[in-house]
């Protein structure tokens, strides 16, 4: 099995959906996508993008957990993001609350590389990973606003 990433293209259209709820259940539901959802930002800790996230561990903690349940909700789970989102669409709170940093195609391609390398972890049905990678690579695009550099980096071979 590949994670492929694709290149952003600036004014594209993306299509993407959701993960399936069967990706929920097969990494174990709240608590499994938590223990997933951590592993993940662990490795953001430790990656180039981690000036994206709170230098104090408390606070990024707080960062951590918060994120932890837009997946929870986002992957079928129980609506336990909702007070964040204010009743706004899932999707488009999430491109928004990215507009408040400068994100660029490299940081989306290093934010890709951490959460490959927590899905390559999880031990469940690869179909099930394609599924929920699927909606990561895409939907990330979404998430990239500066695209100064865009044609100068190219890590697709």
């Amino acid at each position: 099995m590949e994670l492929k990433i694709t290149k952003t293209v600036k004014g594209e259209k993306v299509d993407f959906k959701r993960p399936s709820i069967e990706f929920f259940e097969a990494i174990g539901g709240t608590k499994g996508m938590r223990d997933f959802m951590y592993s993940f930002y662990d490795i953001i800790y430790e990656s180039d993008i981690h000036n994206f996230f709170p230098q104090d561990r408390e606070e990024f903690d707080k960062v951590k957990e918060k994120n932890t349940k837009f997946f929870i909700q986002v992957c079928g789970g129980p609506k336990v993001y909702e007070d964040e989102s204010g009743g706004m669409d899932l999707d488009e709170y999430m491109i928004h609350v990215h507009d408040d940093f400068t994100i660029n195609e490299k940081a989306r391609v290093e934010w890709l590389g951490c959460m490959r390398s927590a899905l390559e972890k999880v031990d469940i049905d690869d179909e099930l990973k394609m599924d929920f990678w699927d909606y990561v690579e895409k939907f990330s695009k979404l998430t990239v606003n500066d695209f100064k550099d865009l044609q100068a980096f190219n890590p697709y071979h």
